[in-house]
């Protein structure tokens, strides 16, 4: 479980200007559970790189409602 100062920490670490953020400053910086966060990543094509970090540019998509990986069958979203 994570401690309330180490939350505070990494807060304040994924809302700085990195370019990558790790799943734990991803879900901060999201403000989403771990739960949430999955189903939101998994239906706007948001998915981790290789050394396992999620790209924040793609998460501000995410957040805005767009669709990151849209194919050719995959149209974005009416509302």
């Amino acid at each position: 479980m994570i401690r309330k100062q180490d939350i505070v920490v990494m807060k304040a670490v994924a809302l700085c200007f990195k370019p990558f953020l790790k799943p734990e400053e991803a879900l901060i910086y999201c403000n989403l559970a771990r739960t949430q966060f999955a189903k939101k990543c998994e239906e706007f094509g948001v998915y981790k790189n290789n050394g396992g970090y999620f790209k924040k540019e793609d998460l501000d998509r995410m957040l805005s409602g767009e669709y990151i990986n849209t194919g050719p069958g995959k149209k974005i979203r009416d509302l």
